[in-house]
């Protein structure tokens, strides 16, 4: 019993620290993208990783991520935020975070409320975004 129990508490340990290093991934991807950092961007991404955005453009590949990425930062503008929600393990490498996605009203557009959903994979210790989606509440209309 009383290994049981130490091995349940080393577990729960190790999920927390999991979940504190995710939302870590995900508040790093925000700050990468408000200082329109390409290889701070690249850093966070795996090789493989898509991207599906709010207004339908799929972005697939690193390349490309950090492409869009930046490209939309630079028309948009205004400050973003993702306040994750919750984050789920779905194997002891793989999480998916649910958060608030925030766009703050900037000049000429209003703020955007959304939601995403990204999908972290863990190799060699190190959690990376193997991909995202953004979307929009039922209701309201993509950003022009």
């Amino acid at each position: 019993m009383k290994y049981c129990l130490f091995f349940l508490a080393g577990a729960l340990f190790a999920q927390v620290s999991d979940e504190t290093a995710i939302r870590d991934v995900v508040q790093k991807y925000v700050n990468a993208r408000e200082l329109q950092d390409p290889k701070a961007v690249e850093a966070l991404f795996t090789e493989d990783a898509d991207q599906l955005v709010s207004d339908g453009v799929w972005r697939k590949g690193r390349e490309a991520i950090v492409k869009g990425t930046l490209e939309s930062s630079q028309r948009s503008g205004g400050h973003r935020t993702i306040e994750v929600q919750s984050v789920r393990f779905l194997s002891a490498d793989v999480a998916v975070a649910d958060g608030r996605y925030t766009l703050a009203a900037s000049a000429g557009a209003a703020a955007r409320e959304m939601w995403t959903s990204i999908l972290l994979v863990r190799k060699s210790g190190v959690w990376r975004i193997a991909g995202i989606r953004n979307m929009l509440p039922a209701g309201q209309p993509p950003a022009k």
